[in-house]
């Protein structure tokens, strides 16, 4: 696949990010563009909310839902490169704000955004794990970070939306913890291969179910559930399962 790295840990490098941006090309539109996806997300705006993507990159994910209507969109990506395209590309875009910041130290005040959404930004940051049934205490105070910051910049009764490939029993445990404040609920799209798209809804409680997932994330040497239950990212390389 050309433009991928030779190695998976260079995603985590801006550098690499900054250089694939220089490149010329098609948005990189990753589990698919807002068509594939667009029935569920909209079932979670409204027009009035603000918006805050995380991890931007060169989708045109954000100019679409910019000309659906949804026009306070917050986008940050911790690329130069990528901030400085976007924001010259859809400069005619009012409302639409491009920002160079980390996801891990957002510096906007609390309770800032309605709806947080990020696609395929917290697999990038997972790209080096080896085993999804543990992972390491870095990845996961790394995600533990951003989802912090997530929760302190929504709104209550605010949505964090996430679209990824990372299955419930990988991913859930991540996001059900209690100091987030927040319930969970999925569903999926996708016809030869599925994806996940998560809603956690800010005020709400979590699941009594999802609270006992919540604190496995901590225990080590979890027992994966029988090979029959398994669907295609335990077997599926990262690079293989995203649509780049």
């Amino acid at each position: 696949m050309q433009g991928l790295p030779g190695s998976n840990a260079l995603y985590s490098s801006v550098g690499f990010w900054d250089g694939r941006y220089r490149a010329d090309g098609p948005p990189r539109d990753w589990f698919g563009g807002l068509s594939s996806f667009g029935g569920l997300l909209e079932e979670q705006l409204r027009r009035e909310d603000r918006l805050l993507v995380l991890g931007c990159g060169d989708s045109s994910l954000s100019y679409d839902l910019f000309q659906k209507g949804y026009t306070s969109i917050t986008n940050i990506d911790y690329s130069p490169v990528c901030i400085e395209a976007m924001s010259r590309r859809h400069a005619h875009c009012h409302g639409m704000v491009w920002t160079i910041m980390d996801a891990r130290a957002l510096a906007f005040p609390n309770e800032s955004f309605d709806v947080v959404l990020e696609k395929g930004t917290l697999d990038a940051m997972m790209v080096e794990e080896r085993d999804p049934w543990n992972v390491s205490p870095q990845t996961a105070a790394l995600l533990d970070q951003v989802l912090k910051e997530v929760s302190r910049v929504l709104r209550p009764g605010g949505r964090f939306i996430s679209i990824t490939f990372a299955q419930p029993h990988f991913r859930k445990r991540h996001y059900a913890q209690p100091g987030y404040s927040w319930s969970i609920s999925c569903s999926t799209y996708g016809t030869d291969f599925h994806f996940f798209f998560y809603i956690m809804r800010k005020g709400e409680e979590l699941s009594a179910e999802d609270l006992e997932l919540g604190q496995k994330l901590w225990q080590p040497n979890i027992v994966p559930p029988p090979s029959g239950m398994l669907e295609a990212e335990a077997n599926e390389d990262y690079l293989n399962a995203i649509e780049l």
